[in-house]
Order: C-alpha cells, then structure tokens, then sequence
C-alpha cells in the first residue's frame, strides 16, 4: 500500500471493511489478532493501526525494537489464527507518523483467533462498524451467503412425512396447471411428487423425511410454527403517519401464503386507462408481474436461519418489501442487474422453477424493474438495503399514462423496448439528461454498452445527442417529447445556449470568487469533458485564469 492508497482510505472514513485503530495506549497483540479475525469472518478489509476514529494520523509504535518488520508481524498474525490468515502488511510512512496497513481477504470458513475467540465486523446501531461475537447461528447463516450451504436442502429436525398437508399437495398440482409448469409432475401421487421435486431426504435411518424446501412448501401449518419458526410474512398497510392499519401475519405454506398475498395486492391496487387507438389500456398504481417476482424473491432467497420475518408495507406512495438476509456473495447494488443467478436456497428456487412460479432463467430481477419501468415510474430502489436484509422500494403515485402507452405501442408494432432501453428512457424522462457514462451505471454493462443502447434509441428517433462524440450528453427527441404530451420538455431538456453557459460561469465568479469544473457540470447541466472545454475556451479567450495544482485542485478566476 502506498502514500496515496492510504490517504483515499482515511478519507472515506471507518466501514465494515475499514478500522482505524489508535495506538496511543500501546495496542496489544491480541486485538490485533482479533480484528484480523473479525475482517476474516465478514468481507474482509483494512486494518490501519495509528490512525484515530477521527482519521487523524498520530501514528503507530514500533513492533519490534526501533521498527516494525511487518514480516515478522504476518508470521505472528499467521500463527495465531485458525485457519491461519494470510495477510498482506505495510509500514506507510506518513508526515504524522508511520501507519501499520494490514489487509484481510475474506474466508470462506469461520475463523477464530488461537485462544478460540471468533469475532464478526457488522454496521451497529449508531450507523458505525463494530466487532462483535461470530456465534454458530451466524456462521451458518453466513456460509449459506457465501453459497457454501443449501439450508433449504437440509432435513427438517423432527420432521416426518406427517408433517405434509395432503391439501398443499393438491394446491401444488393445481398450481402447477395453472402456470404450465413441469406437467409431468401432475400424474404422481404424493410421495412421488415430493421426491420428483426433491422435497424429502433419507435420514441414517432409512426414512424418508421432508427438508426444509418440503415443509414451506407442503408442511401443516402447526408443523411450520413449531419445527420452522423463522418462516413469517406480514402483510402491513401503513398511513401517512406511519400508523399501521392493517398488519396479517402468515406462518403458512408458501403457495398458500403467495395467494393470500396476491389477494391483499389486487384488492388495493387501483387502475388507470389511458386510450391507445380504439384499445383502454389499463395502467395500475403497481405492475402485478413486478410486484408477484418481488414476493417470490422475498421468501425464495430469504435466510431462513434468521429469526427476522419478511415485511410487505403499502404506504401512500410506495411498497417496501424486506427480505431477511444481505445480498448474497458477489452481488452488489452495482452488478445486480448484470450478475448471474444466485440464489440462497437452490432446492427451494430449483422447485419454484418446476411448479412455474418464478423464471426458469432466474432472471426474475429484470421483471421487477421491467414492471415498473413499462408504466413510467422510477426504477426499483433497492438502496435500503445492508447486511442484515434485502429492501426494495416499489414507487407508487400518479403514473405517465402517455409513457405506457408508448411502450404498449412498441410492443404492438414488433419493437419492444429491451429493459436497458427503457432504463434509459425512464431516466431521461425523469432527469432529461443522460451522457454514456451515466448511462453505463444505470444498465450496468460500462460505456461500451451504454454507447450502443443510446445509438440504438438515437436511430430509433427517441433520442438526440448534442456535443462532440466524445463528451455527448442525450435527451428525449422532440417527437417523443410530443408523443408523451410533454412539447414544452423538448425546450427546457435541449440545453442553454453555450453563449448562456458562459454568462452563467462569468454570473458564478462574480458571486464566489472563483470556479471550479465540477461547479460548471452542476451549473450549466454539462458533462464533465465539456465542462473542461467550457473553462479552456473562456481561458485562452482571456477572459479566465487557471490557477491551483492541476488536476485536482485546479479552480479559475477572473483575469485581473
């Protein structure tokens, strides 16, 4: 690690993969050890020993005589953990003192310290990390994470095949009908069918015995409460205050319990109609396919080790739903559209599959957004979510009808938009501006892709780019504009003229003193290359002066 690479971690401050540690009080090896471990048993990390909570830099002593051999302390960490970790350590010299930088990759078995101690980094109350017990519990819940164990595949604990409901076997071939699912499946008689769905194990004893997939699928509801308590869904219905008016708590099978839920989601979910030619297209307050995929995911890749239940909320102007458990291991908010499939209880998402009820290519995620998208609302938001649980914002309210009637013409006339199409669009309908390499976050495929997505709308005469090649920003076409009944966007979308943009940069300086390049982008709506050329022209025009240390900390003032 050098200079640079230190100072970008101080800056952004402690997290679950950060620790700062002081050593003013002389820092004991143990808590050294310990830390290592704690990184170890999350997400691994960087320890930064000499570093305040405040990220002030006072320093670390030396480890070993009149220095620190970070040879000799790898060995140590090394030698007192189980498994032994490896690490990688640096002495960073620093104007302050020097730092120790020990950084952690993660394990995919628990670790412990050498006295036996096993410690965990999680995000507490106060929104600040801290290490805290690694018990057995949440070793298996964070093995099943990491896709090291299939809880849902595991034998339910004093279960029997008693504990089945001959009802949900019948409620399960009838679904099965209904979605044209595995028909194949139909014919079999119970026990048949649990075994073709893998929903029963063989025990040491040689009897045959429901896992965990089995009795959420087909157990008694009393066998459920008592064998698998974890398995709880509320139904909630809040006001404007936050009041809850409605809250209908289910421990049942999860076909049964899908059914009910749904019936509660149709009863409250208003439509619109917007007339396209001769045709009423409705338009609901939320799409059914997206809102349906977002249960399935809910209880499908839930951590049923966890004693935390799932919440469906109806607020005025939204649905949260929460699933217990983080995001599995490699997914990210960042990757969540583009990652493959990874589900946390494969025998369950594996019978989900063969009944119908969710996508055979597990890419139910593109159906949520996709619902949401189709009728002009803000994408899915999915940024509440954190270790401890999955949250996905579904927004409600008044819905484009104009937009969903455009892309329920698209799919009339052959061309249907593909879900980074209309991510693209439903930004730009929202923000009015887009360049690639927003673009390239929003779908999550880069520049390169993003690049493409906006030529295929731009020759499609749904977008129109202004600017250099290089540095184009993208906006909704004027037709589109109008096809959406929105003619006056069109105007305010296409831009200011450069001319303004420079009186609005000459207006900035006048008030501050001075500018800088990321002032120009938020001022005059610019990318961040054509907010350069902006400051350049108006440099080499004479009317600005350059002044700072380029590049970052350059800023521009008036020409004396």
């Amino acid at each position: 690690m050098n200079d640079q690479q230190l100072q970008a971690l101080i800056q952004a401050g402690e997290s679950l993969t950060v620790e700062f540690k002081s050593d003013q009080q002389p820092l004991n090896d143990a808590t050294i050890y310990e830390e290592v471990v704690a990184m170890a048993n999350t997400k691994g990390g960087t320890l930064l020993i000499g570093v305040e909570d405040n990220g002030t830099v006072a320093g670390a002593r030396p480890r070993h005589g009149q220095s620190t051999d970070a040879t000799k302390l790898q060995a140590a960490i090394f030698n007192n953990t189980v498994p032994n970790v490896n690490t990688r350590i640096s002495v960073v010299r620093h104007p302050q003192g020097q730092v120790i930088a020990i950084e952690v990759d993660v394990y995919p078995e628990p670790c412990a310290t050498a006295s036996g101690k096993s410690v965990r980094r999680t995000i507490g109350g106060d929104g600040k990390p801290q290490t805290v017990p690694y018990y057995p519990r949440d070793q298996r819940s964070r093995r099943t994470d990491m896709g090291l164990l299939d809880f849902s595949a595991q034998v339910a604990e004093n279960a029997t095949m008693e504990s089945l409901d001959p009802l949900e076997f019948e409620r399960l071939r009838q679904t099965i009908a209904r979605l044209h699912g595995d028909q194949t499946l139909l014919q079999l008689p119970d026990g048949e069918l649990a075994k073709a769905l893998r929903l029963v194990e063989t025990r040491p004893d040689g009897k045959i015995a429901p896992n965990i997939a089995g009795l959420l699928l087909l157990g008694r509801e009393s066998a459920i409460q008592s064998l698998l308590p974890t398995h709880k869904l509320h139904f909630q219905v809040l006001d404007a205050q936050g009041n809850v008016k409605v809250n209908d708590v289910f421990s049942i099978p999860l076909i049964h319990l899908l059914a009910k839920v749904d019936a509660r989601f149709s009863a409250r979910n208003e439509e619109r109609e917007v007339l396209v030619g001769m045709f009423r297209l409705p338009v609901p307050d939320y799409s059914p396919d997206g809102f349906r995929e977002a249960v399935n995911n809910a209880v499908l890749h839930r951590d049923y080790t966890r004693l935390d239940d799932i919440y469906i909320q109806w607020q005025p102007d939204h649905l949260l739903i929460t699933s217990p458990g983080g995001l599995p291991e490699g997914v990210t908010l960042d990757n969540l559209l583009v990652h493959e499939p990874k589900p946390r209880n494969p025998r369950l998402a594996e019978a989900f599959r063969r009944i119908g009820l969710v996508e055979q290519t597990g890419r139910g995620i593109d159906k949520i957004f996709a619902g949401q998208l189709r009728y002009g609302r803000a994408a899915p938001d999915y940024g509440r979510s954190d270790a401890t649980a999955v949250r996905v914002v579904l927004r409600g309210g008044q819905p484009s009808l104009q937009f969903a009637a455009f892309v329920y013409e698209q799919d009339e006339a052959g061309t249907p938009l593909s879900l980074d199409e209309m991510l693209v669009l439903n930004t730009l309908f929202f923000e009015r501006r887009i360049d690639t390499e927003r673009a390239g976050v929003l779908i999550q495929k880069g520049t390169t892709e993003a690049r493409a997505v906006l030529e295929r709308l731009h020759e499609r005469g749904m977008v129109e780019g202004r600017g250099e090649k290089r540095g184009r920003i993208f906006h909704l076409s004027a037709s589109l504009y109008r096809a959406l009944g929105q003619s006056e966007g069109y105007v305010r979308s296409h831009g200011i003229s450069p001319i303004r943009h420079e009186a609005m940069v000459q207006e900035y300086i006048q008030a501050h003193g001075r500018i800088e390049r990321k002032h120009v982008m938020e001022l005059c709506g610019l990318s961040g290359p054509q907010a350069g050329r902006l400051l350049r022209k108006m440099e080499q025009s004479g009317r600005l002066k350059r002044q700072g240390t380029p590049p970052r900390w350059t800023y521009y003032v008036f020409v004396k």
